[in-house]
């Protein structure tokens, strides 16, 4: 019994590896055939952004203008005013531009209108939270 599964053992190991070392030699090219399927360029490129250089170039290539013409119309753009900022701020800065305008209210009707709202009572006191409708505040 002993001898029967040891002899099924050995035959099922070499049926394994014998089945590996065939599919291994079978399946690898030789250096002969790698070199020459890099040389025609069959290959991709290496790196992760492999498929976006083709897609650069095909960009790239799409163009009609020429330098220069890019260049006078920037600088045409930029003497008239219509060129947009740069970078990722941009934005940020148009917004700092609005903030910044002056007001139409004068300091002295600002200055009235809180005392009437202080008068009034509808002026939250400073550091607290707003109060609900029809609460006064604590003290």
């Amino acid at each position: 019994m002993k001898s029967t599964f040891a002899l099924s053992a050995i035959v099922a190991a070499v049926a394994v590896f014998s089945q590996a070392a065939v599919a291994q030699t079978a399946s690898s090219p030789t250096r002969a055939e790698v070199k020459s399927e890099a040389k025609k360029g069959s290959l991709a490129p290496a790196g992760e952004a492999a498929g976006n250089n083709a897609q650069k170039a095909e960009a790239g290539k799409a163009s009609t203008t020429t330098r220069s013409d890019r260049k006078a119309t920037t600088q045409a753009d930029a003497k008239s005013g219509n060129l947009a900022p740069a970078g990722e701020a941009a934005g940020a800065n148009a917004q700092k531009a609005e903030a910044g305008k002056a007001s139409t209210t004068t300091r002295s009707d600002r200055k009235a209108t809180t005392q009437a709202d202080a008068k009034a009572g509808k002026i939250q006191p400073a550091g607290e939270a707003a109060q609900p409708a029809g609460e006064t505040p604590k003290k």
